[in-house]
């Protein structure tokens, strides 16, 4: 059985960080492009950054600068470590595996995902 765990969320301030988890079983993530989607209250999901296979890393806008997507093989996770968070950073973080996937998508492109973990910057 495939999971995707997220963990790692919480509350933070502004300016603050936190670093999310995402712990794979059942599959070896060495092989899946893995993506970080967030959806804000009464927002559409988006998906912020992802990283391929072969290890590139892309940033939507927003988040450039400030988060940063990094996966470890050995333990099979990734992690999103998240730095000078924002308010409008308020979301539910999930993770999303899938082969062969190529370009932002809609999320549909992914086989896995994680089961989300709550960010909440206070404003």
């Amino acid at each position: 059985q495939v999971q995707l765990v997220e963990s790692g969320g919480g509350l933070a301030q502004p300016g603050g960080s936190l670093r999310l988890s995402c712990a794979a079983s059942g599959i070896s993530l060495d092989y899946y492009a893995i993506a970080w989607f967030r959806r804000a209250p009464g927002k559409e999901r988006e998906a912020i950054t992802r990283t391929s296979s072969d290890g590139k890393t892309f940033y939507e806008d927003s988040v450039k600068g400030r988060f940063t997507i990094s996966r470890d093989n050995a333990k099979n996770t990734v992690y999103l470590q998240m730095n000078n968070l924002k308010p409008e950073d308020t979301a539910v973080y999930s993770c999303a595996a899938g082969v062969g996937v190529g370009g932002w998508g809609t999320g549909e492109e992914y086989d896995y995902w994680g089961q989300g973990t709550q960010v909440t910057v206070l404003s």
